[in-house]
Parts: structure tokens; sequence; C-alpha cells
């Protein structure tokens, strides 16, 4: 795929997990909730860098196996 198109499958990702997420939500569903959150996350970095879906999937496992031990709570 060229550059746009994988503009616009993360617009896509970005758009279906936000519903992914929203139902989790409506369902109690924090799995889902936290799935959502993710593909969001990763339709945002395949949108902004134009990268493929698999190449930017693996580089945003990567960030999170590195960031795992963040403590979000003591900010």
């Amino acid at each position: 795929l060229s550059v746009n198109g994988d503009r616009l499958q993360g617009k896509w990702k970005q758009f279906s997990g936000s519903a992914r997420e929203r139902g989790g939500r409506l369902t109690d569903d924090r799995l889902s909730v936290v799935a959502g959150r993710h593909d969001q996350l990763a339709g945002k970095h395949q949108e902004q860098y134009g990268v493929h879906r698999e190449e930017g999937e693996r580089q945003l496992r990567d960030f999170l196996r590195r960031h795992r031990n963040w403590n979000s709570s003591g900010r």
C-alpha cells in the first residue's frame, strides 16, 4: 500500500477501536475497552508515520514491552 493507503487504514483502525472501546464500556467489558484503546493507538501510529499495519503493530508491541513497568499513578 502507499503511504496514503496506510494513513486511511490508520484512521479506520482508530474509528473501529473507538467503537470497540465504547462497546466495552456499555457492556462493562474491560478487555474490550483496553483492546479498543490499543487499536486506536496503533491506528494513530499508522496514520502519522504511514507505516504498514504489521510494522506499526510490531513497533507498538515493542514500545509497550519496553515500558510495561512505567507507573502512571505516581504522576
